[in-house]
């Protein structure tokens, strides 16, 4: 007798649960994401939480939350912001396939740069600078979308400035959070975050830094100096 009650007290908790609109929310923003982005992202979480902590005993707890954090924060903006533009991005890890200018320097297979790249500057830097840019992402237009909205025949690819756009709400994202971090008393997710937003600032192959750099060079400025200033404070953060 008791076994069915607690069984259906389960039941009408898990309908309770199902129904709020929070949830049902975060399931939309989960299903955002596909297996192969997840597992891009883990990995991603994994990287820079053991290069952030491989020279400091006791860190890696406080390291993972962070990143964690801030990984998932700045993809789901991104993710969203690509929604409301049209479009769709699947994030990726970081990989160079070429080197140089030239289309012929092709390299024989993609070099996951996302994943060594953070453990070789952290044992350069002895962990006091830690390189935090492993993801990157594709795009490619709604059609269906951008036909509804403006005309089955109408131009339907994305712009440098469309894919601009998209990349600086995950580089804005990550600095609010930094300064609602710091505000909470949080230094480390906040340092953690300033840090993020640099090196995914940097206009270097298919980083952030490097679409908001061509899409917008005003608005690159602008970031830049804003991640360049709260820098500044992050060296100065416990």
């Amino acid at each position: 007798m008791f076994y069915h009650i607690l069984r259906k007290n389960r039941r009408k908790t898990r309908r309770k649960i199902k129904d709020n609109k929070l949830y049902k929310k975060m399931r939309c923003l989960i299903a955002m994401l596909n297996r192969k982005e997840i597992g891009s992202i883990i990995l991603t979480i994994v990287v820079l939480a053991a290069s952030v902590s491989i020279f400091r005993t006791g860190f890696i707890v406080a390291a993972l939350a962070s990143v964690l954090v801030i990984v998932v924060l700045s993809s789901l903006a991104k993710k969203i912001a690509a929604f409301y533009l049209d479009s769709e991005i699947e994030i990726k890890l970081w990989q160079i396939e070429r080197y140089g200018l030239d289309k012929r320097g092709k390299v024989k297979g993609p070099v996951p740069t996302g994943v060594f790249m953070p453990i070789l500057f952290s044992l350069i830097t002895l962990g006091n600078f830690p390189w935090m840019a492993s993801l990157v992402f594709d795009i490619k237009p709604k059609v269906y979308r951008a036909a509804k909205r403006h005309g089955l025949y109408s131009f339907s690819e994305i712009t440098e400035a469309h894919i601009g756009r998209i990349a600086s709400v995950g580089i804005l994202v990550t600095l609010l959070a930094a300064v609602i971090g710091y505000l909470l008393g949080f230094g480390v997710f906040a340092r953690l975050s300033i840090y993020y937003a640099f090196f995914n600032m940097l206009p270097l192959s298919d980083l952030d830094g490097n679409k908001i750099f061509f899409g917008n060079i005003v608005n690159w400025s602008f970031l830049a100096t804003l991640v360049l200033i709260g820098l500044a404070y992050a060296f100065f953060l416990t």
